[in-house]
């Protein structure tokens, strides 16, 4: 009878872990839910020329490869590939019909600095959602222990 209960509850404990393990995942997906837009050219045209003429560098938007755009609202991020520099997140606000350019984030974020760096786009103006669905695609490093 106590070794069956032990087997019943060792079950009911490797039940629970899945499903906080595999409601993690589905967390983490839903970051980015209805915020990820489909990639098309049009869009990818758009964002490159955005990009383009953000940079210092004089590139032209044929030299710039547009990886994931994200909007929530007014507000959108693009992760660009230019030719010359270093990939990154470019955050756009929307004013009187026109995307001007706010701020860029490289680099990449470990785990444990997905708060930080979603509030630094907060701090930018782009709300929360957009925020958020940004951090967890930007902390793609695993932290260091």
């Amino acid at each position: 009878m106590l070794s069956s209960n032990i087997v019943l509850r060792s079950r009911s404990c490797l039940a629970i872990l899945s499903i906080l393990l595999a409601t993690g995942a589905a967390v983490a997906q839903d970051a980015c839910a209805n915020i990820e837009q489909p990639m098309t050219e049009a869009l990818k045209r758009e964002y490159a020329t955005l990009a383009a003429a953000a940079l210092a560098g004089g590139e032209t938007p044929d030299q710039i490869e547009v990886n994931t755009v994200l909007q929530s609202g007014r507000w959108s991020v693009a992760y660009v590939t230019p030719a010359e520099v270093e990939p990154g997140y470019m955050f756009f606000e929307e004013a009187d019909g026109k995307k001007q350019f706010k701020d860029v984030w490289g680099g990449l974020a470990t785990i444990s600095e997905q708060p930080e760096t979603a509030k630094w786009a907060e701090t930018l103006g782009a709300p929360a959602d957009l925020s958020a669905c940004f951090a967890s695609l930007a902390a793609s490093a695993e932290d260091d222990e």
